[in-house]
């Protein structure tokens, strides 16, 4: 090599390293988390119109058909059937305890809001949208505890407040010497008891809604394993048998610990609370091995 090539290469400085640029630190801080999930569920929840709707029907109807049992029972309404009963305190209430009578919308309550945990679940799957949340979420299920904690934790307040207020509003209705306190034995246990048993209907209603994916086959599951099998089943069933199976069942081990009064065809209020969170921990479990098996 010549003088002067010698002399060129040494004044030409050597190529720099190429170094990849660092990620933007905020997006870093974008994980998929638990708790964005929630928040994510909880907007959707409160965007709804609809499910907001359903939800404070539910409340309303509460309250309301509680008046209007208590009404009934204290003679202020006379039913239109005659074999009902008529005034002076008579009427298909007067046989039911105070608290019972102030919490006679819970099975129209339950009905409302079982249906609202099938379509915050069914709706996705109907429109195409859970492609999106799964895309997201590709664990999937962060998802469904996303949506149980945001609808239970919802309806636990709402209706909470809402069987409070049936019980105060029905027993202002029924008056002295008919009504009863909240310091009464059991009475605390069923009002609180009755509004987080609408509570985890919602979350059974999203049990079967994430199992099924289908609004009217799971609404007509809904329906069913609260209202028709328990009649049902108490008449086809021999004594023996329903004895030892209607207890078990959803919406009668929730009656266990929303009546005050008990009965000898239901469980004791502890063993009817017991019956009914393993009702939602196995719905719930089958719903989560079907999400992650199945494809969206």
């Amino acid at each position: 090599m010549s003088v002067v090539d010698e002399s060129n290469a040494a004044a030409t400085p050597a190529p720099a390293a190429v170094t990849m640029p660092e990620a933007p630190r905020h997006l870093a801080t974008l994980a998929v988390t638990q708790r964005r999930v929630i928040r994510s569920e909880w907007i959707k929840l409160r965007s709804v119109r609809s499910w907001i709707i359903m939800s404070a029907a539910a409340a309303v109807l509460m309250v309301a058909f509680g008046a209007l049992a208590a009404s009934v029972a204290s003679g202020a309404v006379t039913p239109t059937n005659p074999n009902g009963g008529g005034g002076g305190g008579r009427g298909p209430f007067a046989s039911l305890d105070p608290t019972g009578i102030s919490l006679a919308g819970l099975t129209l309550a339950q009905l409302i809001l079982g249906i609202l945990g099938v379509l915050i679940v069914s709706n996705e799957y109907a429109n195409g949208m859970i492609r999106n949340t799964f895309a997201a979420v590709p664990r999937r299920l962060p998802v469904l505890w996303a949506k149980v904690i945001v609808l239970a934790g919802f309806l636990a307040v709402l209706m909470v407040i809402a069987s409070v207020a049936a019980f105060l509003v029905g027993q202002l209705i029924l008056g002295d010497g008919k009504n009863t306190t909240l310091a009464a034995d059991g009475v605390l246990r069923a009002v609180l008891g009755s509004g987080l048993y609408l509570a985890g209907i919602g979350v059974f209603g999203i049990a079967i809604g994430a199992m099924l994916r289908n609004t009217a086959g799971a609404i007509a599951v809904v329906v069913a394993a609260l209202l028709i099998i328990p009649g049902l089943a108490s008449l086809v069933l021999p004594t023996s048998w329903s004895d030892n199976v209607l207890p078990y069942l959803p919406g009668n081990s929730g009656t266990a610990f929303t009546s005050v009064i008990g009965r000898d065809t239901l469980l004791t209020p502890g063993a009817g609370a017991a019956v009914f969170v393993a009702w939602l921990v196995v719905l719930l479990v089958g719903a989560a091995v079907l999400i992650r098996r199945r494809d969206a």
